[in-house]
């Protein structure tokens, strides 16, 4: 094994009394605490938001003197002390769930491969829930004690940013990254050199450095192709996120899986499972099959060896969403491997072999699920789906026999929950709630919060989304060229005192943004009742080359712009994980209306649940699970869909409930101008969802029913 160290960077011109804000940039654990974020903001709050949350930036920008004047307050003083005696030992506790529960596990680490990881605005490497979901993965990972160690790609162009002109068309700009910027610490080898390891291919060999993000105590390793001895097509391997181009996609994925395995024993692990996140990274399964042939055994040895240990966890309900390759493929980027297995063409082919309308294809899917012990989908649901959908690779079986699993999704908690709840928690329920945050009987409790201070905190938060958003229209407006129209379509009506809908994911068809709007005039008649107004915020984006996502999103934009709706209807530009939170807290209520069942689970509609917001959705994926009468509304039925009438009954269901129900039950208030009936309702709602629907209680299940099965 070559010897590596990592450099983390802290160049900083701090106050020696408050110094470790340096090391505390570079450790995302400050991302998840709110007490940590203050030590920067209370610096300087308006830099802290100009530099977008940014600690690198602002700690390279911030005043001298705005330092020393912090560095001489008693008060910030025993805040820093207090915050770092509680990093500190976090970062050295023992006493973890995982020690705790499964000491003998957790000896072997977890090896966790994902194509994008979302952990914070600042270091844009995902597109949305597949990567927010992993990035909350790997902090829970951290808070439980669990050694996993995260595999990715540093995309210097990160993903791209969203511009909508006045005709409501995406453009997509991409910004290439400065990596000093980041929370990035370069690996090195024993000579100071850039860390490096190397993937053949027939033609080729592409190489890669390496780069650390410090999650909590989680260590994420990147690799990065953008290094002067690869071709110019090579070194664009990891620019961008999801190549539309194939042969970039296909060659991304060699990396990421036998680049990454390769990664992780240069780094001297040895992980006891391999988890994959989604098919990109299932070429992982040949490389280390390929590791063990070169030590002597048979292929037929050596993929069942591996098979024992491999997870696989697949996000898609429908067959095109698993990448596929033709053959002419395999053919150009992996004839130099399967001699290295001892197969032949045809028997390498057969590993993933696939039959679509077009032809024979390797599918990532079927390579992943034919080679994994382990493998789940992400919801009840969507388990049911998903062996009805790969139930041929088990001619054998009844549909409800293949061994495809369920393990519902969750939510980080401390990322997403809004810190004002997390008071409002701490003096009703528990100093310890975080901790027992997946105990029911912990939730039971929620009756002991008054009505009016759960309301009052509410009220704080969509107050705090509305000047956020006004002041966001504000800063775009002083860019130039914002069109008048533009202004008013991102918000700068909106009104903190009105029932406010959200409705924020990424803009696929089948998610159906548009189909509130399906008889525009009775929507814009609804919204604009005097005494019962309502307010709708979309925000999201499509793939820049999803053309059909990008007219979706110009159909609900020339809706939005309508003068009729009086800036009642909003379009925010650029969805990211700073817009999500401020959504997800400040809304009334959630919308969701994807067509069932291609929702496979869905994880904004969790984040809104747990911060008071009320959920009205389609029954597909988790709401499906967590929907009981009491803790939001449905759209539609729970019955299989047929797509014309599935549209039709849920644009009546849709309508009807808005009209009869939600509206009258948000302006239903005591003497005291309470809703009383409502704030039941998201009593209900956070005593049912918060438990079941965290990420403390997926990663548990994830630990119990899939991780701890692979090691025996």
């Amino acid at each position: 094994m070559t010897e590596f160290k990592t450099k983390t960077p802290n160049n900083f011109d701090l106050p020696r009394r408050i110094n470790r804000l340096g090391e505390l940039a570079y450790n995302l654990w400050w991302t998840w605490q709110p007490q940590a974020q203050r030590l920067f903001s209370h610096i300087d709050n308006e830099l802290w938001e100009k530099l977008a949350h940014n600690p690198i930036l602002f700690l390279r920008e911030v005043e001298r003197s705005s330092l020393n004047e912090a560095a001489q307050k008693s008060e910030y003083l025993e805040n820093y002390d207090h915050l770092f005696a509680a990093f500190d030992t976090y970062m050295a506790s023992e006493g973890t769930w995982c020690d705790e529960a499964h000491a003998d596990f957790c000896k072997n680490p977890v090896a966790y491969f994902s194509m994008e990881f979302g952990l914070h605005e600042t270091l844009p490497i995902y597109s949305g829930g597949l990567g927010v979901l992993a990035g909350d993965h790997l902090k829970e990972a951290s808070d439980l004690g669990l050694p996993l160690i995260g595999i990715g790609f540093l995309y210097a162009e990160g993903y791209f940013s969203q511009r909508i002109s006045e005709d409501g068309w995406q453009d997509s700009i991409n910004n290439p990254l400065n990596f000093d910027d980041l929370p990035l610490a370069p690996m090195l080898n024993e000579e100071g050199e850039p860390f490096t390891i190397s993937v053949e291919f027939p033609d080729r060999v592409v190489a890669a450095r390496l780069w650390e993000v410090r999650v909590g105590r989680i260590p994420l390793y990147l690799m990065d192709s953008d290094i002067p001895t690869n071709s110019s097509d090579d070194r664009k391997l990891t620019a961008r996120l999801y190549w539309s181009d194939i042969n970039f996609r296909i060659a991304q994925e060699i990396l990421l899986g036998v680049g990454g395995v390769r990664a992780v024993r240069a780094l001297g692990h040895n992980p006891g499972v391999w988890h994959m996140n989604e098919g990109h990274a299932a070429f992982q399964i040949l490389e280390r099959a390929r590791e063990l042939v070169a030590e002597g055994k048979t292929f037929a040895e050596a993929i069942e060896e591996t098979r024992v240990n491999n997870v696989f966890t697949t996000h898609t309900p429908v067959p095109a969403g698993n990448d596929e390759f033709p053959l002419w493929m395999i053919d150009k980027y992996l004839a130099s491997f399967w001699p290295k297995l001892g197969l032949s063409r045809d028997e390498f082919v057969d590993l993933a072999r696939n039959q679509q309308s077009w032809g024979e294809t390797f599918s990532m899917g079927v390579l992943a699920l034919r080679h994994s012990d382990g493998k789940n989908g992400v919801s009840e649901l969507h388990g049911r789906v998903a062996r009805g959908m790969w139930n041929f690779l088990w001619p054998k079986l009844a549909e409800g026999d293949v061994p495809i699993s369920y393990v519902t999704n969750g939510v980080h908690a401390s990322t997403w929950l809004a810190r004002r709840l997390g008071e409002l928690y701490s003096k009703h329920l528990d100093s310890d709630w975080l901790n027992r945050l997946d105990d029911p009987t912990l939730w039971d409790q929620i009756d002991k919060i008054p009505d009016a201070e759960l309301w009052e905190v509410r009220h704080h938060l969509k107050r705090k989304m509305v000047f956020y958003m006004m002041e966001r229209t504000r800063r775009r407006w002083m860019q130039g060229g914002f069109h008048p129209v533009q202004t008013i379509a991102s918000g700068a009506l909106l009104d903190p005192y009105v029932l406010t809908i959200g409705f924020a994911r990424r803009f696929a068809t089948y998610k159906r943004a548009g189909l509130i709007f399906s008889d525009l005039d009775y929507v814009l008649n609804l919204i604009n009742q005097p005494n019962q107004p309502v307010q709708i915020i979309f925000a999201g984006k499509a793939h820049p080359a999803d053309e059909p996502g990008k007219q979706l999103i110009q159909e609900v934009y020339r809706a939005v712009k309508k003068a009729e709706n009086g800036g009642r209807l909003v379009f925010l530009e650029d969805y990211d994980m700073n817009v999500a939170r401020y959504l997800v807290q400040g809304v009334d209520v959630w919308l969701n209306t994807p067509r069932r069942p291609n929702e496979a689970s869905g994880t904004s509609g969790m984040k809104a649940a747990m911060n008071g917001a009320l959920n009205f959705s389609i029954l597909d994926g988790w709401w499906r699970e967590a929907y009981n009468g009491h803790n939001g509304w449905a759209i539609g039925d729970d019955v299989a869909p047929n797509t014309e009438s599935q549209d039709e009954g849920d644009i009546r269901s849709l309508y009807a409930t808005l009209e009869n129900e939600i509206i009258p039950l948000y302006y239903d208030r005591d003497a005291s101008n309470l809703p009383v009936k409502w704030i039941k309702m998201i009593k209900n709602n956070l005593r049912t969802i918060t438990p079941q629907f965290s990420m403390r209680r997926m990663v548990k299940e994830y630990v119990e029913s899939l991780y701890i099965p692979a090691v025996k």
